[in-house]
Parts: structure tokens; C-alpha cells; sequence
């Protein structure tokens, strides 16, 4: 384990993506109701996610066990799939990105237990980070999310 003793804490923020591919038969299911056969899908995805966040240490070896401030999981319907992004925050000597992706992970993984009677070709894909703040590394974001805020920024620039 890493030794953070020494080092001050700062505000810490991390963001997190991952994807899950459905049959068009359980998106269409999930947008109508949010439920199958196992009861609400997307409330029970989104509280494992914000659970998984809090329990990242037990579950991640040698990571470091962090008290988080805030943690939220939002679940977004494409055509035929469901994009899980949690957001998660702390005051820390470490940072919140394995917390983030945990949540991001444990949502999509309780969508498919959810939903795995319905359909076994369900696909999870592209657990990943989006951006993370604080700490000696600074801020970092993908490369889409970037341009994104600068095309934004040049946006309100111009009204």
C-alpha cells in the first residue's frame, strides 16, 4: 500500500462511464416501466453503485480506504443500452478514481443480474474514467470531454 501520510489532503473529484448493451426488447421494457421480473432496475443499479463506491477498499486490494462526502449514480437510456455515470467526492490525501469507477462498474454489473433472464447476450462495456480533480497530478479528462468544454466555453464566449 501506498504510503499518503504525509501528503495534504485537497478537494478530490472523480467521474466515471460505463456502458451496457440491452436487447431492444428490455430497453424498450426498462424506458416504459424501469422494471423487469427482479423489481426496479435502475434505482436498484443506481444504490448498488452509490453502496460499491463506499466499500471500494474491501473490494480493490491495497486501496485505500477514503471517507467520501458525496457520491451519485445517474443511468441515462440510449436506443438499446443504458450509460451508468457516477460522480464521486471527497477531501482526501487520495484520490476518488477507483471509487468512481466502482460504482460505475457495480451499477452496470447489477443491470445485467437484473436483467439476465430476459436477455444473456447483455454486454457491459467501456468502464472508464471521464475526468478527476484535485491532488498533485492536477485536473485530467478524456480527450472528447475536453474539447467538449472548449467548444462549450467558446460557446458562452460568443453570446
Amino acid at each position: 500500500m501506498v504510503d499518503v501520510g504525509r501528503k495534504r489532503p485537497t478537494a478530490r473529484m472523480a467521474r466515471a462511464v460505463a456502458t451496457v448493451r440491452l436487447g431492444s426488447r428490455i430497453a424498450a421494457a426498462l424506458k416504459r416501466t424501469g422494471a423487469l421480473a427482479k423489481g426496479n432496475v435502475i434505482e436498484t443499479a443506481r444504490i448498488a453503485g452509490i453502496l460499491a463506491a463506499k466499500r471500494t477498499a474491501e473490494l480493490i486490494p491495497l486501496c485505500h480506504s477514503i471517507p467520501l462526502d458525496f457520491v451519485d449514480v445517474q443511468v441515462a437510456f440510449g436506443r438499446t443500452s443504458l450509460r451508468i455515470e457516477s460522480l464521486v467526492r471527497a477531501h482526501h490525501v487520495t484520490g476518488v478514481e477507483m471509487e468512481a469507477l466502482t460504482a460505475a462498474a457495480v451499477a452496470a454489473l447489477t443491470i445485467y443480474d437484473m436483467c439476465k433472464a430476459a436477455d444473456k447476450g447483455i454486454v457491459i462495456e467501456s468502464v472508464r474514467l471521464l475526468e478527476k480533480t484535485g491532488g498533485k497530478s492536477g485536473a485530467w479528462q478524456t480527450k472528447a470531454r475536453a474539447s467538449l468544454a472548449k467548444a462549450q466555453s467558446a460557446q458562452r464566449k460568443q453570446r
